[in-house]
This record gives C-alpha cells, structure tokens and sequence, in this order.
C-alpha cells in the first residue's frame, strides 16, 4: 500500500500523463485506498497537500501494518 502512496505522489510531482494506463491505475488504487486521509491537510499548495495527505495515509497503513505483524507473530 505504501509503494502505491509513493508512487502517486512521484507522479503528481512529476506532473505524470493521466492518460498513461499505468499511472492512471496507480491514480485511481491511491484514491480507493486513502479512506479519508486525502483531504486531511488542505495548504494552499495543492502539491504540498498531496504529500501530506498522501504521505500520512502511508505512514498509518506502516503502522497498522507493523502491529497487525506484531501481534500474528505472538
């Protein structure tokens, strides 16, 4: 999941082709994923705020991801 918030935000950063099939797939899976963290910060840059948002939806899967580990290898 993370890879797939970085990826999007590489591709915002880049300005990547929303045509392409590949970063309109990863567009719209980082979209479907971000379960109402993508309008957490709103800057008035609207690149700063996908960094942010996108990059604290990561961060929470990481974590939610390393406890859910944690606790099956108990």
């Amino acid at each position: 999941m993370t890879t797939v918030f970085a990826l999007h935000v590489l591709f915002v950063i880049l300005d990547a082709n929303h045509h392409n099939g590949f970063v309109h797939a990863v567009y719209v899976l980082a979209k479907t994923l971000v379960l109402g963290l993508g309008d957490v910060f709103t800057p008035d840059d609207a690149l700063i705020g996908v960094i942010m948002n996108y990059g604290l939806a990561a961060l929470v899967y990481a974590v939610v991801g390393h406890l859910i580990i944690r606790a099956l290898r108990r």
